[in-house]
């Protein structure tokens, strides 16, 4: 029995992996940080439809998928086709302290922006404190 090698095809399979394929894109690169009671968390999506843009919560994941189709005209002939088409997916694990029930997304100029806030029971504050002025007594030794 011949058994056929191919030193490349691991490294194929990786390189694949790592930046994609037309078939398989890679993930969508993200930014995030905090601005006061709120997190930004902003995708790059440029040229997709946003009605191909898919927002999910569940629990504490967010994941968003989009999808960049290639023009279906019979008039064009394709010359180059670098950039990755097909479907793009990304979770997001938020955490306890994010109020997932009123998030905001705007899409614009290709990035797609999530607005998050902080949930009101991770918002700092401030415990009074009180105390009985006149049940003070002596400590004696």
């Amino acid at each position: 029995m011949l058994i056929r090698t191919d030193p490349f095809r691991e490294l194929d399979r990786m390189a694949s992996q790592v930046f994609g394929t037309v078939a398989r894109p890679t993930g969508m690169p993200m930014d995030a940080w905090r601005e006061n009671d709120r997190f930004i968390v902003e995708f790059d999506l440029p040229a997709v439809d946003p009605q191909s843009v898919d927002l999910d919560v569940e629990r504490n994941v967010l994941t968003v998928r989009a999808e960049r189709r290639l023009q279906a005209d019979d008039n064009i002939e394709l010359i180059a086709a670098e950039r990755p088409r097909g479907v793009f997916s990304r979770q997001v694990i938020l955490g306890d302290a994010l109020d997932t029930d009123h998030i905001e997304a705007s899409y614009q100029a290709g990035v797609l922006r999530l607005t998050i806030p902080v949930a009101e029971k991770a918002k700092p504050r401030k415990i009074s404190i009180q105390s009985d002025a006149q049940n003070r007594q002596a400590i004696s030794v």
